[in-house]
């Protein structure tokens, strides 16, 4: 069968270093660190005590009292992220059959902070289980989903994705695939994440995975520095419309780019750490590249999984230049993780969005915080550091997603032309 062109027709996001897509951009291009002490708990005994929080957000600005009980904090960045593209695709004009309209998105982890707060409160009681009503829709991957559905009455396609990091991105990809196969004419996609928690900073720093970086937060996500000592946790969430280019241009919609492939793999080596050659990165590179037809040298820009880590931040350049041979090095690659942090698994979403519209404005954001090269990796390569962003024709770009249990995704954009 023919496969259906889909397109990019609205955009939101909230975010640590803005709270909406505009804001979102500009603090990008400006190398602007969201990294801030933490506040939405008390971080005395814990070895970090600072993420990327996203700033001056008041649920009453967009729910009533008692719709906000309904929902989990990763659940309110999800309804406000997707209302955001919702309305600048223009998706609730008359004449859009919301039979034909889906959402797909993702959440890494869910409800966290709601979990903690039952349980926590029935550890304090007397032991007779008096949990809210609310609890176990408050707390459930899917629900954001669910709500955003609700909310607009759009009956396509609804489910959620969780693979961990890569959550967003694999609901990006579903989207896609599902519009070009003809199953809906346009889905919400993306997917926002709240793990800013007691039990989110905990877990991670039992890992050894987040940053201990506490006397200077807003330099503690160092991609591919040779003194990074792990990722910086953040929360938000990104939506994006993806719509059938045929019934956009029919309704006038403006489009910001064409999603050119997607490509998923897996590791299949460990529970949390990456391939050490970085093959499954390699794979879904390969995979998204072969999905859009693309040669290697199609490819301008690679916005990175990068995140701070000690080992992932050696094998996804080594994929990068498996894959991609002499031409790696005239790529710009970067990772916008430098400034927002890692949203888990708001991430993928996030990033496609900076990745989007690096290929409409021709611009790529920094990665900051680099001070000392890692000989591990090779600096031959274009990491895009520093505190500007770099103006160059971008006419397509791949934004990488991993996560923990060895899933992988990336996904192409490119420019859009008739």
């Amino acid at each position: 069968m023919q496969l259906k062109r889909v397109v990019v027709t609205g955009i939101g996001a909230i975010t640590p270093i803005g709270n909406t897509a505009k804001a979102y951009w500009d603090s990008l291009l400006q190398g602007k660190s969201g990294a801030v002490p933490i506040t939405h708990f008390d971080v005395s005994k814990f070895k970090t005590k600072f993420a990327c929080e996203v700033k001056n957000f008041d649920p009453k600005q967009f729910f009533d009292r008692k719709e906000a009980r309904k929902y989990d904090r990763y659940a309110q960045f999800g309804l406000v992220a997707a209302n955001e593209a919702v309305e600048d695709a223009g998706l609730l004009a008359d004449g859009i059959d919301r039979n034909r309209v889906g959402v797909i998105w993702a959440s890494g982890i869910g409800g966290l902070q709601s979990f903690h707060n039952e349980v926590e409160n029935f550890v304090k009681g007397d032991g007779t289980p008096r949990y809210s009503p609310f609890f176990i829709p408050r707390m459930i991957a899917d629900i954001a989903a669910g709500h955003i559905s609700i909310k607009y009455g759009f009956r396509g396609p609804n489910f959620a994705t969780v693979s961990a990091c890569a959550s967003s991105a694999n609901a990006m990809a579903d989207a896609y695939n599902y519009i070009r196969l003809g199953k809906a004419d346009a889905i919400v996609t993306g997917g926002s994440e709240a793990s800013i928690t007691q039990d989110g900073v905990g877990g991670f720093n039992s890992l050894h995975a987040i940053s201990t970086r506490n006397d200077d937060p807003k330099t503690a996500s160092r991609p591919f520095d040779k003194d990074r000592d792990g990722f910086v946790i953040g929360e938000g969430g990104g939506g994006l419309v993806l719509e059938e280019m045929e019934h956009a241009m029919a309704r006038g919609a403006k489009i910001y780019a064409e999603v050119a492939g997607a490509g998923l793999s897996a590791d299949a080596y460990h529970m949390t750490a990456p391939h050490p050659e970085g093959l499954g990165a390699y794979l879904c590179m390969k995979d998204a590249l072969e999905d859009a037809g693309f040669k290697p040298a199609d490819i301008d820009h690679i916005n990175t999984h990068g995140t701070s880590t000690p080992v992932g931040d050696v094998v996804e350049p080594k994929a990068i230049v498996n894959l991609f041979g002499e031409h790696a090095y005239n790529i710009n690659i970067n990772s916008t993780k430098s400034m927002t942090g890692h949203l888990l698994g708001g991430a993928g979403a996030i990033e496609a969005i900076a990745t989007l519209l690096a290929v409409k404005y021709d611009i790529v954001p920094p990665t900051i915080n680099h001070f000392t090269d890692d000989p591990e990796i090779d600096n031959k390569l274009n990491f895009t550091f520093g505190d500007k962003a770099v103006e160059r024709n971008v006419f397509a770009a791949l934004s990488n997603t991993f996560g923990f249990g060895g899933h992988n995704a990336s996904i192409i954009f490119k420019k859009f032309s008739k």
